[in-house]
């Protein structure tokens, strides 16, 4: 994400929002003293992240809404359909898992309610903290639901790695603890869905590969939902080239091609410029290849040394003695997440994993 895309989504809670919300609370909760909530709100708004917002409005709502947390989460449930901005909407399940968690069961039912505003995946994790085993137990019900949302949520609530959010020990200890609720899922209807539980597999693909791979070959992958949902969960394996992941796409096996006219252009660059890579591909066997074609950048770091990072470029079946031409173009700037040092940047191409060749570009200093 790049510094101006987060100061944007920093917007989605401005002074605006909060007045609409106390706004709102105040139709709904007569009592509710707008004014307070505003000035607790307001207290050095500027400097927070989006992230930090979010929870300061939850605080300022706790501070001004009922003591009596039951009453306070009713008045949250009239305010939902108010709200007039998914993301913001995450609020409410914030509220419920900062100030819900003496109160199990009905907190969880309130998050299964919020979840069809935006999303209660944030906050269900404060549950899977505090009794990992009785809030799967609930989930895994959520994972039977006639709401893709809330089927959504089983899946997404407890992927190990979710971004944005802690880990979640237990289950990257053990994956099967979620299970119940990816068996459920395997052949989900709803896309929103599907994408959630190739997400929480892929996380676990992280510290578990095997375990990961074992369970997408006892699943009827001859069904096109499952065998999408496996595709997409093995994304970071196939970027490695790890063959189990490959042979699962059909591209298992070693490639029989060659590479020609590789060229990596231009050669010298400035930050905001872009790169070029072009190349033939020549297969050598007289049968059709199922080929997995991605690219591997090694950024150059302060320390001089290089870290890589693997980008998917193409997959394609190439017929017998086939030639093919490709190119790719990627602009190198910075963002947040990688941040660009001058030096000779190394690129490959990986075709099923295996390097078949590779070349380098000069990013020159701002100076140069």
């Amino acid at each position: 994400m790049t510094t101006t895309e987060n100061a944007a989504l920093k917007e989605i809670f401005d002074k605006a929002r909060f007045r609409s919300v106390a706004l709102e609370v105040a139709a709904i909760y007569p009592a509710f003293d707008a004014k307070r909530f505003l000035k607790l709100a307001f207290a050095g708004l500027d400097q927070l992240s989006l992230m930090q917002r979010l929870r300061r409005m939850t605080e300022a709502l706790h501070a001004t809404l009922p003591e009596n947390y039951r009453q306070a989460v009713k008045i949250l449930r009239a305010l939902a359909p108010r709200i007039d901005h998914g993301f913001a909407t995450l609020v409410l399940p914030d509220y419920v898992g900062q100030h819900g968690q003496h109160d199990f069961d009905w907190s969880m039912d309130a998050l299964k309610y919020f979840t069809g505003f935006g999303s209660s995946e944030f906050a269900v994790r404060e549950f899977l903290r505090l009794d990992t085993a009785r809030a799967l137990a609930i989930m895994e019900s959520w994972s039977r639901d006639d709401s893709d949302a809330v089927r959504r949520l089983a899946s997404e609530g407890c992927r190990p790695r979710l971004p944005w959010s802690f880990r979640l020990d237990a289950i990257l200890a053990d994956p099967s603890l979620a299970a119940p609720i990816l068996e459920n899922l395997r052949a989900d209807p709803s896309l929103y869905v599907r994408k959630s539980v190739a997400n929480h597999l892929n996380d676990i693909t992280k510290s578990h590969p095997e375990w990961v791979l074992d369970r997408l070959a006892a699943w009827p992958l001859d069904n096109p939902q499952t065998a999408w949902i496996a595709r997409h969960a093995l994304r970071s394996l196939i970027k490695a080239g790890n063959p189990r992941a490959l042979a699962v796409i059909g591209a298992g096996g070693a490639p029989e091609v060659n590479i020609s006219k590789f060229t990596v252009t231009p050669r010298q660059l400035a930050l905001g410029e872009r790169v070029t890579l072009s190349f033939d591909l020549v297969s050598r066997s007289a049968q059709s290849q199922r080929l997995v074609i991605d690219y591997k950048m090694h950024y150059v770091k302060k320390s001089g040394a290089t870290t890589a990072k693997v980008f998917k470029l193409k997959e394609l079946t190439l017929a017998g003695a086939q030639r093919v031409s490709i190119e790719r173009s990627q602009s190198i700037r910075d963002f947040t997440t990688r941040i660009h040092y001058p030096g000779r940047h190394e690129v490959e191409i990986l075709v099923n994993g295996q390097s078949m060749a590779r070349g380098f570009f000069e990013l020159r200093r701002d100076t140069e």
